[in-house]
């Protein structure tokens, strides 16, 4: 029978899988502070590959880098209600500027360093950024405006879970002004698809492009659209939003600008971003009971070399081969970059490094002991089909130069099958042809574990109407994700509210 790497597997208990998949692959760790976490250098190599690969697309669509300041004055936040009233109960806020040797209670908060104004810790930086941008824009000619920042915010949580909600965390926001409604729908729709592509093409997780409703707006928005996937226990996870903010910013932040005709016309604004967020959806859509498997193009090494080493003589002439054997792989090119590869020199077991990197799921896994080098060969384990079909470890031997021939094909392979694997998963998790509120009632009523989601027709409710939908919806601990973009016409009714229906929607248990 075969023995996983992981003794709690997703069957039995998909939270405590996660948080065990988390420790095992050296991801991340507690802070010691709550709801933030410890980066540690193999999920941290993960977050550099998804900032540098989206970095590239940010930055060839136009967009500049820059920085604004962690903190910001709470009177920036005074001038957007809506914003704040989203926000305020997740703001951490800074009232005093210096501590005090108390004799009792050792260092305390000095009471005469209480600052002037309290300062938000950034949660995020639309009040600080619509303010600059109220200085920089004057006449039709500053405009548009594209600015991109990669930073860390912080929300204070009530309930935090590693890499999908946590206290502090780290994310890019896009922030941008234009001259018309149109050009900053355009910007905000084509981000949303850069979004889209860069989930399936990079991360191999599909996902479905959509608006939000009213309800699951940004706080201030107009409109608020998302890229949606689904987790190996049919939860939706929101991966990524493109705001649109029509002129509510520039109006509470006086975002002016001189027209063709010298009349002063207010900006339209747009923000959007993702988050280490993306880094739990990985994890919950490729991982499996032996721990992450990492697509090839976010994997911080492709290849990991463990040299078989028993304390013996021939262990230089392993080790030697092995050098060389990195050094030619890492001249070898993949997906337009040089292939990343490790050679494991570390004093472990070579077992035991083997199912470390199990574990991390490098993609693929090669060992060579004294017969290997003999041979001129190479034992490889592809990470993403470990095992035969008996159940036993899949290692293939090959020599060393028909296995570095295969290597670019190879990693372009496995990032394929990750996809196409995760994309069958959720489409065949969608659920469609529900016509009332009461098969919805029976559907997770039936479907209790792994539900997945359904795409119902409905009116597109507003207001009370709206309210009265979600608490119905709450009570089965579902919510509304998106208006899928590629969904189908409406050929039915509203199945909260009977009226003709508009569009179709896709309802399910979240993240």
């Amino acid at each position: 029978m075969k023995k996983n790497a992981l003794s709690v597997t997703r069957e039995a208990d998909f939270s405590a899988w996660y948080q065990q998949l988390i420790a095992e692959a050296d991801l991340a760790e507690e802070s010691g502070v709550r709801g933030s976490m410890i980066m540690r250098p193999w999920g941290y190599g993960i977050w550099e590959r998804v900032q540098f690969l989206l970095d590239q697309r940010i930055k060839a669509s136009g967009h500049e880098n820059c920085y604004f300041p962690l903190f910001i004055p709470l009177s920036y936040f005074s001038k957007e209600a809506e914003h704040v009233d989203g926000f305020a109960k997740e703001m951490a806020v800074v009232t005093h500027h210096r501590l005090m040797k108390d004799d009792k209670n050792g260092l305390v908060v000095d009471p005469d360093a209480k600052l002037e104004e309290p300062l938000v810790v950034r949660p995020t930086s639309e009040t600080v950024i619509g303010t600059a941008f109220s200085r920089w824009i004057q006449s039709w000619r500053d405009l548009p405006v594209m600015m991109n920042q990669w930073a860390n915010v912080v929300r204070w949580e009530m309930r935090t879970r590693m890499f999908l909600r946590t206290s502090e965390f780290l994310w890019q926001e896009g922030h941008t002004a234009h001259a018309t409604r149109d050009e900053a729908m355009v910007e905000t729709l084509d981000i949303l698809e850069m979004y889209r592509s860069f989930s399936e093409d990079v991360l191999a997780m599909p996902v479905v492009a959509g608006e939000k409703p009213e309800n699951e707006r940004f706080p201030g928005a107009d409109a608020t659209y998302s890229i949606e996937a689904m987790m190996q226990d049919g939860k939706a996870l929101q991966a990524g939003t493109s705001h649109f903010l029509g002129q509510t910013f520039s109006k509470a932040q006086n975002i002016r600008f001189q027209d063709k005709e010298g009349q002063f016309q207010y900006a339209y604004t747009t923000s959007w971003g993702v988050s280490t967020r993306l880094i739990g959806g990985v994890i919950m859509t490729h991982g499996d009971d032996d721990g992450l498997r990492v697509p090839p193009l976010i994997a911080p090494y492709q290849i990991v070399i463990i040299p078989m080493l028993r304390d013996k003589p021939e262990d230089e002439e392993v080790l030697d081969f092995c050098t060389a054997l990195t050094k030619q792989l890492a001249g070898l090119c993949a997906f337009d970059e040089n292939v990343r590869v490790k050679l494991d020199k570390s004093g472990i077991k070579a077992s035991n490094k083997r199912w470390n990197w199990v574990k991390k799921g490098a993609p693929l896994i090669l060992e060579i002991g004294p017969r290997d080098v003999k041979e001129g060969n190479i034992s490889m384990l592809r990470r993403d089909a470990l095992y035969k079909d008996n159940g036993k470890l899949d290692s293939h031997i090959m020599g060393k130069d028909d296995f570095a021939q295969q290597v670019p094909d190879m990693l372009v392979d496995i990032q394929s099958k990750l996809h196409s694997e995760a994309k069958q998963r959720m489409d065949a998790n969608i659920t469609r042809g529900i016509s009332d509120f009461a098969e919805v009632e029976k559907f997770y009523k039936d479907n209790k574990k792994y539900p997945g989601w359904l795409e119902v027709q409905w009116c597109r409710a507003t207001g009370e109407e709206l309210e009265m939908i979600e608490q119905r919806l709450k009570k089965l601990k579902l919510t509304f994700r998106n208006v899928p973009q590629e969904a189908a016409a409406v050929d039915g009714n509203c199945i909260f509210t009977g009226k003709p229906a508009v569009e179709r929607i896709l309802v399910g248990k979240a993240y």
